[in-house]
């Protein structure tokens, strides 16, 4: 007999429990000083413009389990892929972390958070999807409001199929007397179609651009760029490079939403600092095109880290080397390192591949060549190999000066899709052949000073490798080529099964929910 009382499910939780919505005090872009308000009843909201706003900022924080939280999916991705080892403190540091970097993962071990905070994005999507039109606003806001909140909840689906494969399709709000515990799981086939379809109906009623207060918000650019790359994943070659075509444009120019490629590589993972005149120079560049906010504004702290109310990017800890500090020698010219966790060691593998490239020194940071210049000194930790991930490592100098542990209230954004990721993506559409994909993998390379070389698939795949290391795309990649098992055969990768990751074991018991295939 189903016993009603276990609302520990995520999926329960994430579609039963009251939606905390938001109150908003914009400054630099519209995901500032988010700050929670609560429990409420849903009845009584959506009344106006104001409230509908609110709610529509609580679907967008589902966009921070990118990059925030301990259990990060950018630090648990590159845990799994060639280029990176788990890290951490030691070998049970982060059950889940630690599963994926060597293939032990299980449904015990798998967090539960990678499932239900997606379905809690969706599911507040799903209301304000419902209850947006009757509120009194304008019906163009409306239109744009659905339009936004149904992007975001292609793009939750989307992860949640990249990572489950056999998922719920839930597109209503979830009553509580709905049997929500014989809730099927759908045909991966049927979910990209309605994922497909919603992204396409909502793109006229986007905004082509955002003004200064509305960056970090859904566009028909950013729109685009997400079916490009769903289709991809759906193997609809033809109607991606199509999507790609219109957010890339001409390959090295100006595209019609005023991408471009950011003249300077190092510029993407800069971050100023809070007393330079413009703190926010470096977030939403011409390259960007779906960002994640992160602030120290929120003074997010332990109390409620990795709960979906922390703001601060949580990357930047988890990779810092662990007790770093700077010698007391003349003219020490070493970078001056927030002490982390020492997550995300770099493979020496990877090392190797990137020697000659000028993207090198950006994406890794070589503390082995330090100690033995006598610079620096660190305490090696599990998996360590001296070399770290580079583009996000935290310094002192951009500690929060607010209130908040300074580990916690890291601010810089992380940067989901942009421009050379879409460059490539598109020349891998269209078969890595012809003229145009050579002129898209020309731009990505020029831009860091390579020289032209013949394009091919493999030639996207090693230059995706080398462009967008340590940003979360690897293992994907590495999927859906077909390439993890031979590439991730050394960490224990069993084809057949790794390809998609267990349900966690909470969400199965007395539902209709089955578990993946050989887990």
């Amino acid at each position: 007999m189903k016993n009603k009382n276990f609302l520990y499910k995520g999926l329960a939780v994430a579609f039963l429990t009251g939606l905390s919505f938001s109150s908003i005090s914009c400054n630099d872009s519209y995901l500032d000083d988010v700050q929670n308000s609560g429990s409420f009843n849903t009845d009584l909201y959506f009344q106006n413009e104001q409230q509908s706003f609110s709610a529509l900022i609580s679907v967008y924080d589902g966009l921070r389990k990118y990059s925030a939280g301990f259990e990060n999916t950018v630090t648990f991705f590159n845990a799994g892929s060639d280029d990176f080892y788990s890290g951490g403190g030691n070998s049970n540091d982060g059950a889940g972390i630690q599963g994926i970097n060597n293939y032990m993962i299980n449904p015990n071990t798998m967090p539960a958070s990678y499932w239900r905070d997606y379905y809690q994005g969706i599911a507040r999507a799903n209301l304000l999807i419902e209850r947006v039109p009757g509120a009194s606003m304008s019906e163009d806001l409306k239109k744009r409001y659905i339009a936004e909140a149904k992007v975001l909840r292609s793009l939750y689906y989307f992860e949640l199929l990249r990572m489950f494969g056999n998922i719920p399709l839930i597109l209503k709000t979830v009553k509580f007397d709905d049997d929500y515990w014989n809730v099927p799981q759908a045909k991966p086939s049927d979910v990209y179609a309605q994922i497909e379809s919603d992204i396409n109906a909502a793109i006229p009623d986007l905004m082509m651009a955002p003004s200064s207060g509305d960056k970090g918000r859904i566009t028909q650019g950013t729109a685009r760029a997400i079916l490009g790359k769903i289709y991809l994943y759906d193997k609809k070659m033809p109607e991606a490079a199509a999507q790609f075509a219109q957010v890339n444009g001409t390959p090295g120019g100006t595209s019609q939403y005023g991408y471009k490629l950011v003249a300077d590589y190092a510029d993407l993972f800069k971050v100023a600092l809070e007393t330079d005149p413009d703190p926010n120079k470096y977030k939403f560049l011409s390259e960007s095109i779906l960002e994640v906010m992160h602030t120290n504004k929120g003074s997010s702290d332990w109390g409620f880290w990795g709960q979906g109310k922390d703001e601060g990017n949580s990357i930047n800890v988890m990779v810092g080397p662990r007790s770093y500090s700077l010698q007391n020698i003349p003219n020490n010219d070493a970078p001056d390192i927030y002490s982390g966790w020492a997550f995300n060691t770099v493979t020496e593998n990877f090392v190797s591949f990137m020697q000659g490239d000028p993207r090198l020194d950006v994406t890794v940071f070589d503390a082995k060549e330090l100690v033995t210049e006598g610079k620096i000194t660190y305490a090696p930790a599990f998996a360590d190999t001296g070399y770290f991930l580079n583009k996000y490592l935290p310094t002192n100098a951009l500690k929060s000066s607010l209130p908040g542990p300074a580990e916690l209230n890291f601010r810089q954004n992380y940067v989901a899709i942009r421009l050379a990721d879409t460059y490539l993506m598109e020349a891998e559409a269209l078969g890595g052949s012809g003229a145009r994909a050579q002129a898209l993998l020309d731009a990505v390379r020029a831009r860091v000073g390579l020289a032209s070389i013949p394009v091919s698939l493999q030639a996207i795949k090693d230059e995706r490798r080398r462009e967008l290391a340590g940003e979360g795309h690897r293992w994907f990649d590495l999927v859906r080529w077909g390439d993890a098992p031979s590439k991730l055969a050394f960490k224990g990768f069993k084809a057949n099964k790794n390809e998609i990751l267990p349900i966690p074991f909470n969400e199965l018991p007395n539902t209709a929910l089955k578990q993946n295939p050989g887990y």
